[in-house]
């Protein structure tokens, strides 16, 4: 049985009979032949039993929610509240002329199951805040359960929204949760200078800069300037092509432009990030 949840919404679900299933799963190993190849079965079996969280779904988002598909995560919970308009069309994979109006988690969700029929997808048609967070994200003793039986979590955090970014930093801080954080990519071009490290160390990211400032000064969080924030991002270190009058930061690019050759990448190490924690905390 395949599910797809919609908070708010409806419960999607189609069946296989029995005679079906020793095709079904044939073809499911032929689909991921050579993830299992790469990897080796027990960390393919773990990102199978795994749960990732893509915590907005555009430009970024869209493309990390396809990888983890792609690459047989069995458990995958978007989260946005957006729907498609002819302006995503330059960065965001489910926008198309026939996707107009849809709700991005919908088609995108559409989408994923096809790539891995025995995927998990969980839709939550919302906008993460500080006042709902706690509920839309595991806690600290859901995701000490899940490890446990070798079901480990990862949160992506693919907005642009700073109280959104600063309330997930702050959850998953507060609950142990392993973190990947986005940086900003409008106004750049270059992917070959994307870069990853602790928001500690992050630079020439305007957005990142504000989470760093905001964690420091106003959550009195690593205030000492050595400490790191046990936050993995992954930004580029170009300087970003801004027209004045508008400014720097921010994933959704209003105003001064995106390459989806840029929002594409960051996602893509994003997820080998995450597939990387998977692993660890699964001990493979």
């Amino acid at each position: 049985m395949i599910e797809s949840t919609l908070e708010h919404g409806t419960l999607n679900a189609t069946t296989h009979t029995v005679s079906d299933t020793a095709d079904a799963n044939s073809q499911y190993e032929r689909r991921f032949q050579g993830t299992q190849t790469l990897y080796g079965m027990a960390a393919f079996d773990v990102f199978a039993a795994a749960h990732v969280y893509v915590i907005g779904v555009g430009g970024v988002g869209s493309w990390a929610a396809e990888a983890l598909a792609r690459t047989a995560v069995g458990n995958i919970t978007l989260i946005d509240l957006d729907v498609l308009v002819a302006s995503n069309v330059n960065r965001q994979l489910p926008a198309l002329d026939s996707t107009f109006g849809q709700s991005k988690i919908a088609a995108l969700g559409a989408r994923l199951q096809e790539i891995n029929p025995k995927l998990n997808l969980h839709l939550v048609d919302d906008f993460l805040t500080a006042e709902n967070v706690a509920t839309l994200l595991p806690s600290r003793s859901e995701a000490k359960a899940a490890a446990a039986e070798r079901k480990p979590i990862v949160i992506l955090d693919c907005v642009d929204d700073m109280s959104a970014k600063l309330a997930i930093a702050l959850h998953c801080r507060f609950n142990k949760l392993k973190l990947v954080c986005a940086g900003g990519a409008g106004g750049k071009i270059d992917p070959s200078q994307i870069a990853v490290s602790d928001l500690k160390d992050s630079y020439q990211d305007p957005l990142l800069a504000r989470l760093r400032n905001k964690l420091r000064h106003e959550k009195g969080i690593n205030s000492a300037l050595k400490d790191k924030f046990g936050i993995r991002c992954v930004y580029s270190t170009e300087p970003p092509r801004i027209d004045k009058s508008c400014q720097a930061g921010g994933l959704q690019c209003g105003g001064y432009g995106s390459a989806v050759a840029v929002t594409s990448v960051v996602a893509m190490i994003m997820v080998s990030e995450a597939l990387q924690m998977l692993s660890k905390q699964a001990g493979v």
